[in-house]
């Protein structure tokens, strides 16, 4: 090593080199210690350097005894183990990992439970934009938040039905009016109303302005048929999320627990926060619901609730809720006073009283409807009209079916004037020279008697076997007409032949059933109809299910469902109009036969919106039978006049003809002979020419003016319905119809 030779080093190191000669003289080799011989045996020299190898491993000592883990060490492993970080159980989850600590408060601001900014998402509330100043101002716990559709419901939701639900929000939290928080969802059949009014109450049960649920419970009555059906929605359109309570059968004593249960659940989580219950049971347990509130109450096929002395009205009106939706698709059913009693049930006192509702709107509307008005009552009419409409159209929202034709396929609804057989025409002269109903007729007003002789003749024109017991015990008006049936006559067999309406039928079925595998429901007003329809699949060997009053809500359900299975072989579903008109799906048949027309047009429509609605894939057609010349014409001839003042004051039609005069209901008990159609007779068609439809109309008006409803009227040249021309020359006498999509495709 190279040393420096520098003054300065040379003194260092002189004086180190004198130190360590001090140190040599004083230095005694050193005893060998236990240590210094271990050090050795390992190779380590004094200088502490090694000199083994490293490949080497030390020995180990040899014992028969095994080798043990040490206790500690195994159970910290298998800690270690156990331990691993918690991994939400959900794919591809991209959220918040949970770090929030139990029953520690959430520092920062309050925020929606679902984010308003999302693709699609519904908001239906909005909270106000505040300025940089206002937002230093508000207190951080009290901001409001906005409220969003679950994404669950609003992917599946319609524009139409996005648009209903926000409306039935702004109404039951009084947006729309102030202080009434009631609504009528009025929508035609078909359009989504149960799921609309679902996502309504999900969202009031789990969000609002204020970070908090709205309501805690919700009830939801409806007809006995629909119990279960409103719970299988529940679960389809929420998959589990919500445990509705369905009640449709059992003991008193069970029923009132079950009730007292419901009304006694408090708190942010409810068990069972929805029950759904019919009105029958309502009304028998409503003392129980009364004790105590609840949120929102939801009364599906709400024109139960027309007549507001009725017991089930009186019940659900004193029902401590603040909150009401009503639902129905006809509002209007047979008066305006029913469509005040639906509306003050929902916004009590919007209208005022009843007596006032009369004296103001009623009264003047009617007679400015009338054919035979003034043109000042008239103006009257349309002002009040007007009136009426502007202040109900706050709460009730109102679309009709063609919405439908963007998402359903086409729709031919057909009104076919069957001619009476030569039987059918004798019986009905000899009871009109009998009974002469006529002379019962006093003021327009229809006695007990001429009651019971619409029913008859209803029921000759649907087949003479139904009055064929009132002919064997000559009741007044069929005295001696056993002798104008044919000889051997007998009731346990059907003929098709004596009855123009069940030969036509009689067709239909045939030829469907031989040209397609189309699906066909038959309904009547009547069960007695109904047995014949039965008498007439046996002899056929057409396979059917029927479904009446005498049905169970339990087994209603099954045979629904097996009918719309693709699989199942029956044809025919018979209906009872009255038993399982409303609400019931029966999209596996995609023809329907409306074989005898109810006063009331709430109901004909009812039973014809089953097959035309939300999962139907086939081209559909509507035959609604009427026998020529007969009351079935005049009945239908009243519905329009009904359907025309509902189209007025909910569907806000101006142009709906005033067709027929109130006095005319004297013409009921008449048989017009020589008419292809009195209901086209009465109307005065101006775009047909000695019963033939022309293009244009003679006068160059728009040709769909005098029939507001049916656009084309047809001969057998012109039907486009390859099933009903087959029956034409059988009995069919004229038909007009209805083109659902025409509009959209054109159709001439």
């Amino acid at each position: 090593q190279r040393r420096s030779l520098a003054p300065s080093q040379l003194a260092k190191r002189k004086a180190g080199d004198e130190d360590e000669e001090e140190e040599e003289e004083d230095w005694q080799p050193p005893t060998e210690s236990e240590g210094h011989r271990r050090q050795k045996a390992a190779g380590e020299t004094q200088s502490g350097e090694c000199y083994r190898s490293p490949f080497r491993k030390p020995l180990a000592q040899l014992t028969n005894r095994p080798h043990c883990l040490d206790s500690s060490q195994h159970e910290a492993f298998i800690r270690s183990i156990l331990s691993k970080p918690f991994k939400v159980p959900i794919p591809n989850y991209k959220g918040p990992l949970g770090l929030r600590s139990l029953g520690v408060r959430r520092a920062g601001l309050r925020g929606p439970l679902h984010d308003p900014f999302e693709e699609g998402a519904l908001v239906l509330y909005e909270p106000p934009v505040l300025s940089a100043h206002d937002q230093l101002k508000i207190d951080k716990d009290k901001a409001p938040v906005h409220v969003v559709v679950d994404p669950v419901l609003s992917r599946v939701l319609r524009p139409h039905q996005r648009e209903g639900v926000k409306f039935l929000w702004d109404c039951v939290t009084s947006r729309r009016i102030p202080g009434s928080h009631g609504c009528i969802m009025a929508d035609e059949m078909g359009l989504g109303k149960t799921l609309q009014c679902i996502t309504l109450m999900w969202t009031l049960l789990r969000q609002s302005p204020d970070c908090k649920p709205e309501i805690e419970k919700a009830v939801v009555v409806s007809p006995s048929s629909l119990v279960r059906n409103w719970y299988n929605e529940v679960e389809k359109w929420l998959g589990g999320r919500i445990q509705p309570l369905a009640i449709d059968g059992g003991s008193k004593d069970e029923i009132d627990r079950k009730l007292v249960g419901f009304m006694n659940q408090r708190g942010l989580r409810v068990p069972s926060p929805i029950l759904i219950i019919s009105y029958e049971t309502f009304r028998l347990h409503a003392e129980v619901l009364q004790k105590g509130s609840v949120g929102l109450v939801i009364c599906d096929e709400g024109h139960r609730l027309k007549n507001s002395e009725n017991q089930t009205y009186q019940a659900l009106n004193s029902l401590n809720t603040p909150r009401r939706v009503l639902i129905s698709g006809t509002p209007i059913q047979n008066d305006l006073l029913e469509y005040f009693s639906l509306v003050h049930f929902v916004n009590s006192g919007i209208l005022g009283t009843a007596q006032e509702f009369k004296r103001h709107f009623e009264m003047p509307i009617l007679k400015g409807r009338d054919a035979d008005a003034s043109e000042a009552e008239r103006h009257k009419g349309e002002e009040r009209l007007k009136e009426l409409i502007s202040i109900v159209n706050r709460c009730l929202i109102r679309r009709t079916s063609d919405i439908l034709s963007k998402y359903l396929p086409v729709k031919i609804e057909q009104v076919v004037c069957c001619r009476l057989t030569p039987l059918q025409t004798e019986l009905y002269k000899n009871f009109l020279k009998q009974a002469k109903p006529v002379e019962e007729l006093k003021e327009g007003k229809i006695s007990v008697s001429s009651l019971s002789s619409i029913t008859s003749l209803k029921k000759l024109c649907n087949h003479p076997a139904l009055i064929y017991d009132k002919c064997v015990e000559e009741e007044e008006g069929f005295m001696g007409a056993v002798g104008l049936f044919p000889s051997g006559y007998s009731t346990k067999s059907l003929e098709p032949q004596l009855s123009g309406k069940m030969l036509v039928l009689d067709y239909i079925l045939a030829v469907t059933k031989s040209t397609s595998n189309d699906k066909v429901v038959l309904v009547s007003n009547y069960t007695q109809t109904l047995d014949l329809f039965e008498k007439l699949c046996r002899n056929r060997r057409y396979l059917y299910v029927r479904l009446d009053g005498t049905m169970s809500i339990k087994k209603r359900a099954k045979i629904v469902e097996r009918f719309n299975s693709p699989s199942s072989p029956e044809f025919i579903f018979m209906l009872s109009s009255k038993a399982g008109g409303c609400g019931l799906n029966l999209i596996g048949a995609n023809r329907l036969v409306m074989f005898d027309p109810d006063w009331n047009p709430a109901n004909d429509e009812q039973a014809m919106a089953r097959v035309w609605r939300d999962g139907q894939k086939k081209m559909c057609y509507i035959y609604r039978l009427l026998s020529t010349g007969t009351i079935e014409e005049k009945i239908f001839q009243r519905q329009t006049h009904k359907k025309a003042l509902s189209s007025c004051v909910v569907d806000e039609e101006q142009d709906v003809e005033r067709h027929f005069s109130l006095g005319e209901l004297k013409e009921l008990f008449t048989l017009n002979e020589t008419t292809n159609s009195d209901t086209h007779d009465k109307i005065k068609c101006r775009r047909c020419v000695n019963g033939q439809q022309v293009r244009p109309p003679p006068d160059g008006s728009d040709c769909t003016s005098d029939l507001s409803q049916w656009q084309h009227c047809a001969d057998k040249r012109r039907l486009q319905d390859p099933v009903l021309k087959a029956a034409w020359d059988a009995a069919v006498t004229f038909t007009f119809y209805h083109h659902s999509h025409e509009e959209q495709r054109g159709i001439p």
